[in-house]
């Protein structure tokens, strides 16, 4: 029998004018606390976003300069934005002179005004459906967005699938994207064609459209299709992109912002059964690439990761795939999995982001290991070592069933910085929809190596605690390390840094924790301290 059980048993047996009561008592509901505490803090929970207008085909953006303003994008018309580092959502009704079809791609520039980008419908277009590339900027976190401008018009041809990139030396913001020349023909004289446009004036202009790929595809949206690119940035202001066409996956790069690039494209992997594939209960599953570029301090800088998925295996058996380049993108490692399961069974709709404080990579996409019909969850994955190896974990709380009768998007999305990681997906129970994110927690993927006694650094227990006013952490280095010292919530949000990647020396030291000056309230915290990309945790009660 447990203690907490223990201690409720004694209470119910003995009268309250029992000696021991107020002790037992205090020891109960503290222990009480724990309990729920340790249950609440050990799961990433699920937050509901949104369920009106049927929203699918998510996108998320964090603002690196204020991990608690987030906005999220949904087709075809709805915008959210959280500032609360994602644990509650408000809706806001955007519009544009020149309509608004989908394909939403958040993202965020050096200011931290963020951008929500789409296809067109104009309302007096004249047939011209899709047929530019709509940017629009909000400079109060998503709460007010501006009418917006638009890249790409080209008569009748249609622009799809936009993706956005920001240099973060010089907020120069790069956008790719595939041109039809009529959507979804057959004709062979048709082509699809990657195009590029840049703005250095925060949004507020565009370059003229300017082809970048050497192949061309056709216009069935298919796997013979140029579709898909997204846009990243090297360490030195490199661009580099990548796409799917004819079962294969490309690479170009310009060392100039833009102005040239490669004579010819890159081959980056072979994508076999191409990136258009069926998945049981759902209407259309695409395998598009996606592209990051690490920019941390770390021992990956410049290293370029693309993360997709193909049918390689079989129809049944869908599988996320991911490769890198140490060499600005001229060779590319073998093809490695990411998800770590011994099934035959689907994984797909990938994305991937890199949180550029640690260099980590996260990984979302919908699983189907724990099941042998179309129950779906959602899993994540993580590398802390560059791609090397990745961690699988489960962050939905609950399967749902996809109806291929329903639209369900091409994708779903992630964004993560200083250890805040959001990911975003649409979910399906009967005929509605709606669009979840999760508080994930990387403090609980913590490997069993950073939770075992580590030679190189430890954790003492922080004293006092529980604490009125004041505690201290202590811990001690044996070597020379770079250090970060966190506090959290139980939403798994950062509330106070007491140490910010900063050089320590060999021997012990301790953090003063003052209540009052970091406005901690009555609660359950965590403090996190990392030792060159390790981790220690400790929680404490502040009454």
């Amino acid at each position: 029998m447990s203690v907490l059980a223990k201690i409720g048993i004694f209470m119910i047996v003995f009268p309250e004018q029992t000696y021991f009561w107020p002790m037992i008592k205090k020891a109960f509901l503290l222990a009480l606390y724990w309990a729920f505490a340790n249950l609440l803090f050990a799961q990433h929970s699920n937050i509901l976003i949104a369920t009106d207008h049927s929203p699918n085909e998510p996108s998320i953006c964090i603002n690196p300069k204020n991990t608690n303003e987030l906005v999220a994008g949904a087709n075809l018309n709805n915008v959210y934005y959280s500032h609360d580092a994602g644990a509650s959502w408000t809706r806001t009704p955007v519009s544009c002179p020149w309509g608004i079809w989908g394909d939403p791609a958040m993202g965020v520039d050096t200011s931290g005004a963020f951008y929500f980008l789409h296809l067109s419908n104009p309302p007096n277009g004249g047939g011209n459906w899709i047929d530019r590339i709509v940017i629009q900027k909000s400079t109060d976190a998503g709460v007010n967005w501006s009418s917006g401008v638009y890249t790409g018009l080209n008569g009748t041809k249609a622009q799809d699938k936009e993706w956005m990139a920001v240099d973060p030396a010089t907020n120069a913001m790069y956008v790719t994207w595939t041109q039809f020349d009529k959507y979804g023909t057959s004709n062979p004289a048709d082509s699809s064609i990657i195009l590029f446009s840049k703005s250095t004036d925060g949004g507020l202009t565009w370059t003229a459209a300017k082809r970048i790929n050497k192949l061309a595809g056709d216009c069935i949206d298919s796997d013979d299709t140029a579709e898909g690119a997204v846009p990243c940035v090297g360490p030195n202001g490199e661009i580099y992109v990548v796409w799917s066409n004819r079962d294969k996956l490309w690479f170009d790069r310009s060392l100039d912002g833009g102005e040239t690039w490669l004579a010819e494209d890159i081959l980056l992997a072979e994508q076999p059964t191409g990136w258009d594939y069926l998945v049981p209960g759902v209407s259309r599953a695409n395998g598009l690439p996606i592209a990051v570029c690490d920019l941390s301090g770390g021992p990956n800088r410049g290293t370029i990761y693309v993360n997709w998925s193909d049918q390689r295996n079989g129809a049944n058996d869908t599988e996320v795939w991911f490769s890198k380049s140490t060499d600005g993108g001229n060779t590319w490692s073998p093809t490695a999995r990411v998800n770590d399961d011994n099934t035959t069974r689907q994984q797909f709709f990938t994305w991937m982001t890199i949180d550029q404080t640690t260099g980590y990579l996260w990984f979302v996409f919908y699983d189907r290991r724990n099941y042998n019909d179309t129950r779906t969850d959602v899993y994540m994955a993580v590398s802390k070592d560059g791609g090397s190896t990745f961690k699988n974990f489960k962050v939905s709380e609950s399967p749902f069933i996809p109806n291929d009768n329903v639209f369900f998007g091409d994708y779903t999305n992630v964004t993560a910085h200083n250890n805040v990681v959001r990911p975003i997906w649409t979910r399906l129970v009967g005929n509605d929809l709606s669009v979840w994110t999760a508080l994930v927690d990387p403090q609980v993927l913590v490997s069993t190596v950073e939770n075992a006694v580590n030679p190189f650094f430890s954790m003492d227990a922080a004293y006092p605690n529980p604490f009125v006013e004041k505690t201290a952490i202590s811990f001690k280095l044996h070597h020379l390390a770079l250090v970060s010292l966190r506090l959290y919530n139980l939403q798994g949000q950062s509330v106070a840094t007491l140490l910010d990647n900063e050089w320590l020396d060999y021997g012990k030291h301790i953090e003063s924790i003052d209540a009052a000056s970091l406005n901690l309230r009555s609660g359950t915290y965590v403090a996190v301290l990392t030792v060159d990309g390790m981790l220690l945790k400790q929680k404490m009660l502040k009454f």
